[in-house]
């Protein structure tokens, strides 16, 4: 009967969870026999949680990434769960959609404080007396400013800012994408607005 076997699924993934969170205990042995209750956890369960975090993240890509942080979250945390609060998959669904939020969030704030940085470059060029500075003649003054600037940057860090900037890329898109490091990616970005900051205040 389906609910009786809803029950044993459960009860193994009850199971599975309750092994995960012993991990700490008795050494070696233990945190093998944890590693193994994972593995077999992802094994039965992680084709429906991409499920969950591909329509909370609507990308193949980050619906992965977002799943895989969920795991080793779940590996962390087993010892918190609670079969008589909740069924172990519907747990496990909060934790996945949780960091599949996370992931959008951090990505959209990656975005943002590139776009914003840039912003802050441009806006301090055409900064000063002028009632509407943002008018046709001091737009089209600061695009070639821009363009003359950029132009004038090493051509990786002109390549990391435009694609940041211009492509609406994250930093973590951009690390996957050239092949670098993530903290290369974000020096990188720093160093080229900063450089971008000093030669259009030549400009100003």
């Amino acid at each position: 009967m389906p609910t009786m076997a809803a029950d044993t699924q459960d009860l193994h993934l009850i199971a599975l969870i309750d092994r995960i969170a012993a991990q700490s205990l008795d050494g070696g042995a233990r945190r093998t026999d944890s590693e193994a209750a994972l593995r077999e956890l992802y094994d039965l369960t992680s084709a429906k949680l991409y499920g969950v975090a591909l329509r909370v993240a609507g990308n193949r890509d980050w619906a992965e990434d977002a799943l895989q942080e969920a795991y080793l979250n779940i590996w962390r945390i087993a010892g918190d769960y609670r079969a008589h609060i909740s069924p172990p998959l519907a747990w496990m669904g909060v934790i996945v959609r949780s960091r599949a939020l996370d992931f959008l969030r951090r990505r959209a704030s990656e975005r943002a404080d590139t776009a914003l940085e840039l912003d802050d470059v441009i806006t301090e060029t055409v900064a000063g007396d002028s009632p509407n500075p943002m008018d046709t003649t001091q737009a089209s003054e600061q695009a070639w400013a821009l363009h003359e600037c950029l132009r004038k940057l090493e051509a990786r860090q002109r390549d990391v800012v435009s694609l940041a900037y211009l492509r609406d890329l994250s930093h973590g898109e951009l690390s996957e994408q050239l092949k670098l490091p993530l903290g290369t990616v974000k020096t990188w970005i720093r160093r080229g607005l900063e450089q971008l900051r000093g030669c259009m205040a030549r400009f100003a």
